[in-house]
């Protein structure tokens, strides 16, 4: 099984040395997405505003993988505080829709921003 990283210009910059994601065999494993721009710059504004670009980060790199967020089998969320939960579960089923994936949900001492979120696909590809 080979092992192929994936980078999308059009995502947001990672925050440190390595790519968006990684394609090991038939999943892929997307790297932790925030509200960063491509040019690494962070989106401001409510933690709606923050949540809907982390999770179309993450929805540009599955493309970028030949997959789509209607792959993922396994979600973690990490929240700055909690008592965004609510809001995070309606901005999620619209991404990942209701009771199709496991998930993990966390808070954490996010550096700056309100959410993190990193997932694992199941996407065989087709062998040529």
């Amino acid at each position: 099984m080979s092992k192929q990283p994936i980078f999308s210009e059009n995502a947001g910059k990672p925050g440190g040395p390595y790519t968006h994601a990684v394609r090991a065999g038939d999943f892929v494993y997307l790297a932790g997405a925030t509200p960063n721009r491509p040019d690494g710059t962070l989106v401001e504004g409510d933690f709606t505003t923050q949540a809907r670009a982390t999770f179309e980060n993450l929805r540009i790199v599955a493309e970028a993988a030949d997959a789509s967020l209607a792959d993922t089998v396994r979600v973690g969320v990490y929240l700055r505080t909690l008592d965004h939960f609510r809001e995070m579960n309606a901005l999620y089923t619209e991404y990942f829709g209701e009771g199709t994936t496991a998930r993990t949900t966390l808070q954490a001492n996010l550096p700056g921003f309100e959410i993190e979120v990193d997932a694992v696909l199941y996407a065989p590809q087709d062998e040529d």
